[in-house]
């Protein structure tokens, strides 16, 4: 199976709009910055890569699979209601995959989350409870 692209380099806004949370076999895992939703993305470190369908086979059973072990897990970790799953990339060209846990009755549903509410950073001590909560899903991540 190909790998990831040692000329990958992260979009400059997932840079900034996001804080990692390590790596997977194949994509980068980033939190979004914004505590009003759980929500992270998965980045495939494939270079110049826009679109799903321009991962190899391999690569895209890959993604599918972390996709699928990163939604489960979010959704057992945060009870949600339902899980979005996007890749837009109308602001961001680079293949980036968006899981977001919803809730019935959250300030945005049942529509998008985009724009409905100004972002909320994380705190450092939240940020680090987040990531302790977060790091038996992020360990399973290494072999889905």
């Amino acid at each position: 199976m190909s790998g990831p692209d040692k000329s990958f380099v992260l979009h400059e806004r997932l840079e900034a709009d996001t804080v990692s949370l390590g790596r997977s076999g194949l994509c980068e895992v980033r939190l979004m910055n914004d505590s009003n939703w759980p929500w992270i993305l998965l980045v495939p470190r494939i270079a110049g890569v826009r679109e799903i369908y321009e991962l190899a086979r391999e690569q895209q059973q890959q993604l599918l699979a972390e996709s699928s072990v990163l939604g489960k897990g979010m959704m057992e970790l945060f009870g949600g209601d339902k899980l979005n799953v996007a890749a837009l990339g109308n602001m961001v060209p680079q293949l980036h995959l968006h899981h977001i846990v919803r809730f019935e009755g959250d300030p945005a549903w049942p529509g998008p989350v985009w724009g409905k509410l100004p972002p909320r950073h994380y705190g450092e001590a939240e940020l680090a409870e987040l990531k302790s909560r977060l790091a038996p899903l992020l360990d399973s991540l290494q072999k889905p």
